[in-house]
């Protein structure tokens, strides 16, 4: 436990910055506090005396190195949007009490961001913070600093659009008539950094998206690195957590490195009910360099890693529960057991990588419902498909093209079914023999 506590403790300290090496003038900025409540906040001061309200309506004020103190309380963005995207490099620090005293984000004090589902509103990821595209007074591309999003719980749920209203599939199309939007395909927290700037996700909780790549996604550039640590995702399509690349240059010396560890993820979806892509707890671009250690991927309807060409280091991480497999490069597909024999992007030193049965304390009520859920295959959805003999057919044909089927239901009556905070949380509080994710622990500084 001492181990554990001074692992999260030393998260405040994840980078050894400095500015005036690879921080252009822009990012150079010292940056100020702010403070936001949304039980006790009003107007935009943002101070710990007078926090603003939410997030979303001080966005505009926000400058580089900013730092952003989120109180606990329920967060729906500026006029209930649902998405807050920033355009500078800022740190944002969640789970505190009343009095910004006491940090607690999985337990006393969550600072939970979601949103609503009604027609017109935001679908772009719950946090959106991207650097890439700004630019200096020489219209150079701006570059350094760091980015850190800690101790926030993304909830999706409200934001979706599910069949029927009856909370057990989603849908991915709007529907005007009713005032509904589409289930947002976009992740809870999404990064894109500049050259040379570092990006920390820590102790956040990701639930109920629905995205077609990372719930959980880092993309860092030439130069950066990323760390993802202590985090639990649970419940989303796509991928867990998504390593991402901005860099396509030959130099190794300016391959993105990332260190992933400690983080568990669990029932990841594939894109759709027929879908033949998404469905793993971890996936990584070709083109960066991660250290993969001690985290737990379980359950996901493809596998536990999708590995696309990155250069890993896989040490005591922990496969359980995957549907096809536990781990894949480009095509091949290994079990645990197979990856250090067969694998051609892992360091022959990766060792302790295991599987094994688990308990997962989720709840009863959802767990039934997951557990009856019925998987639909493309194949069968394709010989369920009928040819009419319409005229375009007639004329398709004629032209040879192929002919257009018939409507089939492609839609399962169980699809990312949703999951409430409380029924997900328990499940992610505790590793499994040192593998997977922890309930966060803060010392006061």
């Amino acid at each position: 436990m001492k181990n554990q506590i001074l692992l999260i403790i030393t998260l405040f300290t994840v980078f050894n910055v400095t500015f005036s090496q690879n921080t252009s003038q822009v990012f150079s900025n010292e940056g100020r506090d702010w403070y936001v409540s949304k039980n006790t906040g009003s107007g935009q001061l943002g101070t710990k005396e007078r926090p603003a309200k939410d997030l979303g309506n001080i966005l505009h004020h926000l400058k580089a190195n900013d730092r952003i103190h989120i109180a606990e309380g329920v967060y729906l963005s500026k006029g209930a949007r649902g998405s807050d995207e920033i355009n500078v490099p800022v740190k944002i620090y969640g789970g505190y009490n009343a009095t910004f005293s006491k940090r607690d984000p999985w337990g006393e004090h969550k600072s939970i961001f979601t949103g609503t589902n009604e027609y017109m509103k935001l679908t772009t990821p719950r946090i959106y913070i991207r650097t890439d595209q700004q630019r200096e007074s020489n219209g150079q591309k701006s570059m350094g600093s760091e980015i850190i999003v800690d101790g926030i719980i993304i909830d999706n749920g409200p934001r979706n659009r599910y069949h029927t209203d009856k909370n057990l599939a989603i849908r991915r199309m709007a529907n005007p008539k009713t005032g509904k939007n589409p289930s947002p395909e976009s992740g809870g927290i999404v990064i894109v950094g500049s050259k040379y700037t570092n990006i920390a996700v820590l102790n956040c909780v990701v639930m109920n998206t629905a995205p077609t790549e990372g719930a959980i996604s880092v993309r860092v550039f030439e130069g950066g690195k990323g760390v993802i640590q202590n985090n639990f995702t649970i419940n989303n399509t796509g991928y867990g957590i998504h390593a991402r690349t901005g860099y396509m240059g030959t130099d190794a010396t300016k391959l993105p490195v990332f260190k992933i560890k400690h983080n568990t993820s669990l029932f990841s979806w594939k894109h759709d009910a027929i879908a033949s892509y998404g469905g793993d707890a971890l996936a990584f671009d070709q083109n960066l360099i991660a250290t993969v250690e001690n985290n737990t991927l379980g359950f996901g309807h493809m596998g536990g890693i999708y590995n696309k060409g990155a250069k890993l280091t896989m040490i005591n991480n922990l496969f359980t529960g995957n549907g096809k497999y536990d781990y894949k490069e480009i095509n091949d597909k290994m079990a645990v057991a197979d990856i250090l024999d067969e694998a051609m992007h892992i360091d022959p030193n990766s060792d302790g990588n295991q599987s094994m049965m688990i308990k997962i304390s989720v709840a009863e009520r959802w767990a039934n419902i997951y557990g009856n859920r019925k998987e639909i295959s493309r194949a069968e959805v394709d010989a369920a498909v009928t040819v009419s003999n319409s005229g375009a057919n007639q004329l398709r044909s004629m032209l040879g093209l192929n002919v257009q089927g018939g409507a089939v239901a492609m839609d399962a009556e169980i699809f990312l079914p949703l999951i409430t905070i409380d029924e997900a949380l328990p499940a992610g509080k505790f590793p499994w023999q040192g593998m997977g994710c922890n309930i966060p622990t803060y010392v006061a500084k």
